[in-house]
């Protein structure tokens, strides 16, 4: 009966010393890393919202930038400064994702004008988009790969218009920047460690 109090007490006091030995005499160091955290987090967070997947990238691409700064200025493996750099380069894609910069690029080739005409329905108006101008085969040219594609296998936007077709590649080119990024993400973020 003595013994088993006794073995309680000792086990106790083995888990103490443990414990400080491991993690209690660093305390005040996490406390102070919590304080540094909450600051450099506080402007993401207080932005932050449920309602758009834009918000999920913005902690994401906070998370990653901060992350592959600190491995890259640190170098404390060999692969550091590469993963860093797979590190940024998986912050762009993520920004081209976010931003739809390859759904919108084709607007870059062609000019429209933008008018709200009187519809049908009393107090509502229609929009109504007139092509002013259009360069389309440049875009074309410059994503000759994706052209390519559309032309073979058709794509989201149904008619063969030039728009249609650039729409399409725009739509292409997202599909495939998601996947690289996510490529990258499930080979490497299990070695993003220092």
């Amino acid at each position: 009966m003595v013994s088993k109090s006794l073995d309680k007490k000792t086990n106790f006091l083995r888990r103490i010393y443990l414990w400080w030995k491991f993690d209690g005499q660093y305390l005040h160091k996490d406390f102070i890393y919590g304080i540094k955290n909450l600051w450099k987090w506080f402007p993401v967070i207080w932005k932050d919202r449920d309602w758009d997947d834009h918000f999920i990238w913005e902690i994401l691409i906070f998370k990653i930038k901060n992350q592959a700064k600190y491995i890259g200025s640190r170098d404390l493996h060999t692969r550091a400064k590469r993963d860093a750099e797979i590190m940024m380069t998986c912050v762009r894609l993520m920004e081209k994702v976010k931003n739809a910069d390859y759904h919108m690029e084709y607007t870059d080739y062609c000019v429209d004008e933008f008018d709200f005409v009187d519809s049908d329905t009393p107090g509502c108006s229609e929009l109504k988009i007139t092509e002013i101008s259009e360069n389309f085969d440049e875009y074309f040219k410059k994503r000759s790969t994706a052209y390519r594609k559309v032309m073979k296998d058709g794509g989201v936007f149904g008619s063969d218009s030039k728009k249609h077709i650039a729409m399409n590649m725009g739509r292409l080119q997202h599909d495939r920047a998601r996947k690289i990024l996510f490529t990258l993400l499930e080979r490497n973020v299990e070695c993003w460690w220092d």
